[in-house]
């Protein structure tokens, strides 16, 4: 009997420390993903700032923040497949960003090499791949959850997101191949309505890719509240 009850409690135990590790990876991703983003912005178009160098640690660390937070989550019901597969995917992404991230630094002073512009399409493709897996991790997270609320909203709203990080990609691709210099223009009257036509296309698509970036963002940002919050409320609300 003690036994048993002592099997019991240490598993309790167990689950009350995987569960704190989640809670803490989840707290990790909902601030490392608006600091990266603002970071790797900065580091990617401030070309006069002094402490361009620094921008470079900067970076490294608000992506490794994001790896540590899916980090701490490995250790929450590492026997379901689905769930670690998920996350092992999310992880292998974010190790992809990390090396590709000092990348934006280097782009920024030495913009005239393709290699370096490559490099940077490769971690915004690389970080759009991120944002899509680790709407699955929270799908998948949401569902071994006891809330048929979160549940559903995890089921929705992942979906949703995937669909317009797809749509983003797929704009990504035509504001790239509308670039003045990927334009085939050869008189200048052509070149004029070739860089307006350029222009417009630019314009649009910046404010399309705004759009469908930053929505699934903001709502996986939500989602990961949301789902810390029922995590609290299981562990420390009022058991009946």
């Amino acid at each position: 009997m003690n036994e048993t009850q002592n099997q019991k409690n240490e598993n309790e135990a167990q689950l009350l420390r995987s569960l704190g590790k989640l809670a803490r990876g989840l707290s990790a991703l909902f601030w490392g993903l608006p600091i990266t983003l603002i970071v790797c912005a900065e580091t990617a178009t401030a070309r006069a700032d002094s402490l361009q160098a620094a921008n470079v640690v900067f970076t490294l660390a608000a992506n490794g923040l994001l790896l540590f937070g899916l980090w701490q989550m490995s250790g929450f019901q590492a026997q379901e497949r689905p769930w670690r597969n998920a996350l092992d995917r999310a992880k292998l992404l974010g190790l992809v960003n990390l090396g590709l991230c000092p990348f934006l630094f280097w782009y920024d002073k030495m913009d005239q090499q393709v290699v370096f512009f490559a490099m940077v399409l490769v971690f915004i493709v690389s970080a759009v791949f991120f944002l899509f897996n680790l709407n699955l991790v929270l799908k998948q997270l949401g569902a071994m959850l006891p809330d048929e609320t979160l549940r559903h909203e995890a089921k929705e709203f992942t979906l949703f997101n995937r669909w317009l990080l797809t749509l983003f990609l797929i704009f990504f691709m035509i504001f790239i191949f509308s670039l003045p210099d990927n334009l085939m223009i050869h008189s200048d009257l052509s070149s004029w309505f070739g860089a307006k036509i350029a222009a417009w296309i630019q314009i649009g698509c910046t404010a399309i890719l705004l759009f469908l970036g930053l929505t699934p963002l903001a709502i996986t940002m939500a989602l990961i509240w949301k789902t810390k919050e029922v995590i609290f409320n299981g562990v420390f609300g009022p058991r009946r």
